[in-house]
């Protein structure tokens, strides 16, 4: 649908924040490389690596994956996100399983189940009725 919008307002806006993206863009990105490199340092120091420590990396990669996703397609897929929330919860029930209340740690796995199912549905519906671009009537990829 198109904007609405002049021709004389709306394209200076967009140049702004193209350039406030590329600029967030640049910054997440380093963020996300500072603390994997954090990460690897605590790795080294301690002279050993745990489930929690490699399940953070994920989490970084899968941070650094929906950027380049950004940057290539303009979009980020749904399930990055999803894939960094169930680490995310894997790791968090890794850190505190000893503390933590049995039926949190449950609720915690149906969470991650939930997520995982989402995961899969989404993928099979993108399989079976995949998005069309309205502009040349092919689906995108």
């Amino acid at each position: 649908m198109p904007s609405h919008l002049p021709k004389s307002f709306s394209k200076p806006f967009l140049k702004i924040f193209y350039v406030l993206e590329a600029v967030l863009l640049v910054a997440i990105t380093l963020a996300t490389i500072y603390a994997m490199v954090e990460e690897f340092m605590h790795v080294f120091t301690e002279r050993r690596v745990l489930l929690t420590d490699i399940l953070l990396m994920f989490i970084y990669l899968e941070v650094l994956a929906m950027v380049q996703q950004f940057v290539v397609n303009g979009k980020i897929p749904v399930r990055y996100p999803i894939y960094i929330a169930m680490m995310a919860i894997a790791r968090y029930i890794t850190l505190g399983m000893k503390e933590m209340d049995a039926t949190i740690v449950v609720w915690l796995s149906v969470a991650a189940f939930v997520l995982a199912a989402a995961t899969l549905l989404i993928r099979v519906g993108h399989h079976y009725w995949p998005y069309v671009d309205r502009d040349n009537n092919k689906p995108q990829e």
